[in-house]
């Protein structure tokens, strides 16, 4: 390497006006406080009409329905008295049941909407003519270990929309990338340099932080600090989302055209799925999802909340309001907050932001994880970020549909436990009643015996109508559907679609059980101590072997069979009756890795079921998103070293995008470069450093300019230079 050493002695090549990132524009961004008095939040301006009628509508209808059910349930269980069990059982119908009340109210209103409700919402209405742009939006895309060709493949045909109305002068991108894979780090530098020369030039920028604080979080609130004053908005985006520039543009103004809207969360459309699971929660996501999203903004208002992506915020809101503070404890509780956005929007609406969703617009996309293992593998992450809420819940000056935000989040995982519970105590009353003498005449002066016993018909009258609450959301989002016939045939048609509905249905119930179970481990696994870190998403195919199978699965297949055995010991009846759980839990192995496979998934997709309109009809952003990942071939890979030595472009961008060292505290010692130093000096050959080096002094020698210029000065090979070139 003495070639590239004599030609750039400092490592950077200046004539090629190589900026990654824009001036620096600071913005203050204070640590909020949970517990400082507060007064009432202000009502925003652009707060819909009649608020609290509708809300007293939404639980009105829920609270009747929920004393309605409480009553059958009562008299299901009563006809002998109360016992302690039974109570148990009936306190835990009444709050599940609750439960699904309130999300069945919100889909019939979604579905009412759906049919004779088109009234634009902030003035954003997708017939018009493409709005006038006078502000500053920065598109923001944090990226943690991800598949950098296909993020940038996504981000190159977000710029080429956007550049495609005509408004691309208003925005800027950024990469802003957590990534700790060194090879996936050079991987992300060799995907942005070629991306720069394909689109939106001087538009386009990338930083990688060295330090993960916060996570996703932190990595948005340090580009706040840093450039947020130069905007005055920006649109969060996650690794795997896609947007339309039509969209953007027209949120854009609707913030311009709003200046008490602090934040407008779109509603993603799930896309590229092609396993079977993924397929499943595509075809779901889309047909159902439009209906209580539309339900539950027409009843949250300017209360709305935040999903942490796809969704536009005003930069003086969220720096102001938004810094979120520490939470009291050790992990998993403790520290730094992980379900972030939640938290962020009940912040901002605190100050009186507005904070809205805006489910009507078409062209927010984002996909699915391909199998179960990796849908729970995210899920734990999210729960233990939600039930880090119960430390947010009590914080002063709060909306109270903020803390109902926050409360519904904590009870999607506290449901889970709740649901086992119930099925148990259920189990346990059968065998009581099986094997337990009753006693007919109890102490004390009675006419009649006292037989233990529960009224059969009016349960099953129960529970039929539980799961026609269930059940009658994904009727209504098909129903929806076939009034408008683009979606009807992007659907596959009338009699097509019905059977992808009744295949969801299906699929569907055997999965819930294991995610029961799953949701309930995680949340033991939180309240005993264990933090569930901060894994990569998987966005692939996916696949799963049946080892994996086996080994990830076999505990739910156990506890079915167990379940299984006690019903049947009672009565056939109760096995029946618990056959949709049973099943479900007896078949985890083999429904996981059916699940995972994408063979199948093409294979219904080539029979016309669980299509989605996207599929039937591409968006063109997705079309050239995934034409762009097509055409990019296999991404850069192997030893990150090799990759920079061979080339001297990508080795003197690379210097440059290392900006400058970071400023240390006294004392403080950065001992996994040092140790690479250490080897690096005492190695004859490149090759020989690198075998003793480990992964995270890999990662400090691409961080530190010193480091990997006293690596690449080595010789590649005894006898060998691996001299560097320029790459076009």
């Amino acid at each position: 390497m003495d070639g590239l050493r004599e030609r750039r002695r400092d490592g950077i090549h200046r004539s090629d006006n190589f900026d990654s990132l824009p001036p620096e524009s600071p913005l203050a961004m204070p640590q909020q406080s949970l517990w400082e008095p507060r007064g009432r939040p202000g009502k925003p301006d652009t707060s819909p009409r009649l608020m609290p009628l509708r809300r007293l509508f939404v639980f009105g209808a829920t609270l009747a329905m929920t004393a309605a059910a409480a009553y059958e349930m009562y008299q299901v269980l009563q006809v002998a008295g109360l016992t302690v069990p039974e109570a148990v059982v009936l306190g835990l119908f009444v709050a599940l049941f609750a439960w699904i009340a309130l999300s069945f109210v919100s889909t019939l209103i979604g579905f009412a909407l759906a049919l004779f409700g088109r009234r634009p919402h902030l003035g954003i209405d997708p017939s018009t003519p493409l709005p006038k742009l006078m502000t500053r939006t920065a598109l923001l895309l944090p990226t943690y270990n991800e598949d950098a060709d296909r993020v940038m493949a996504r981000l190159q045909a977000i710029c080429e929309s956007v550049a495609a109305t005509g408004r691309l002068a208003h925005f800027d991108f950024f990469i802003l990338s957590d990534t700790t894979d060194p090879a996936i780090w050079i991987a992300e530098e060799v995907a942005y340099l070629r991306l720069r020369g394909n689109a939106c030039p001087g538009r386009l920028f990338y930083r990688h932080r060295a330090h993960n604080i916060a996570r996703k979080a932190g990595n948005v609130a340090e580009w706040v600090t840093r450039f947020g004053g130069a905007y005055d908005h920006m649109l969060v985006l996650d690794a795997d989302s896609l947007m339309d520039g039509d969209i953007i543009v027209r949120l854009a103004a609707a913030l311009e055209a709003n200046p008490r809207v602090g934040l407008i969360q779109t509603l993603p459309i799930l896309i590229n799925g092609n396993t079977l699971f993924a397929r499943i929660q595509q075809f779901a996501g889309r047909v159902y999802g439009p209906l209580i999203a539309r339900g539950i903004a027409w009843w949250h208002g300017a209360e709305s909340n935040y999903w942490g992506h796809n969704a536009i915020i005003r930069v003086e809101a969220f720096a102001s309001q938004a810094g979120l503070p520490l939470l009291k404890g050790g992990k998993p509780f403790g520290g730094h907050i992980l379900s972030h956005d939640f938290v962020e929007a009940a912040l901002m609406r605190r100050a009186g932001w507005g904070i809205h969703m805006v489910p009507l617009l078409h062209g927010s996309y984002e996909e699915c994880p391909p199998t179960i293992t990796d849908y729970a593998m995210r899920d734990r992450r999210w729960c233990q970020g939600n039930l880090q809420h119960m430390g947010v819940l009590p914080a002063r000056g709060l909306h109270w549909v903020s803390r109902l935000h926050l409360l519904t989040g904590i009870g999607s995982y506290v449901t889970a436990p709740l649901w086992l519970l119930f099925l148990l105590v259920g189990i346990l009353i059968s065998l009581q009643a099986q094997f337990i003498r009753p006693e007919y005449f109890p102490p004390g002066a009675t006419l009649f015996p006292q037989w233990p016993a529960q009224d059969p018909v009016r349960a099953a009258y129960v529970f039929a109508g539980t799961m026609a609450l269930l059940v009658a959301p994904k009727l209504l989002g098909y129903l929806a559907m076939l009034p408008r016939r683009a979606e009807r045939r992007g659907i596959g048609g009338t009699l097509r679609g019905f059977f992808s509905v009744i295949l969801e249905i299906l699929v569907s119930a055997l999965i819930a059980p294991v995610m029961m179970l799953m949701q309930v481990r995680s949340v033991v696994e939180i309240l005993m101590g264990r933090d569930a870190g901060w894994n990569a998403q998987r966005r692939d195919h996916g696949s799963l072997t049946r080892a994996d199978s086996i080994r990830q699965y076999s505990s739910p297949t156990m506890l079915g069979l167990l379940l299984a055995a006690g019903a049947y010991a009672v009565s056939t009846p109760l096995l029946l009756w618990m056959s949709p759980v049973v099943v479900g839990l007896i078949l985890a192995i083999p429904v996981a890795s059916f699940t995972a496979q994408s063979r199948v998934g093409r294979m219904l997709r080539r029979l016309g079921l669980l299509l989605t309109p996207e599929e039937c009809g591409e968006p063109p952003v997705l079309t050239r998103a995934n034409e762009i990942a097509a055409a990019n071939g296999l991404p850069a890979t192997g030893d990150p070293f090799t990759l920079l030595a061979r080339d001297l472009t990508l080795y003197e961008a690379h210097l440059r995008m290392l900006g400058e060292a970071p400023v240390r505290r006294k004392g403080e010692v950065d001992i996994h470069r040092l140790a690479a130093i250490a080897k690096i000096d005492d190695a004859d050959t490149r090759a020989e450093a690198i075998a003793m080096l480990g992964r995270k002094e890999i990662f400090a020698v691409l961080g530190s300019r010193e480091a990997l210029q006293k690596l690449l000065a080595k010789p590649a090979a005894i006898g060998g230079e691996g001299p560097a070139r320029r790459h076009a």
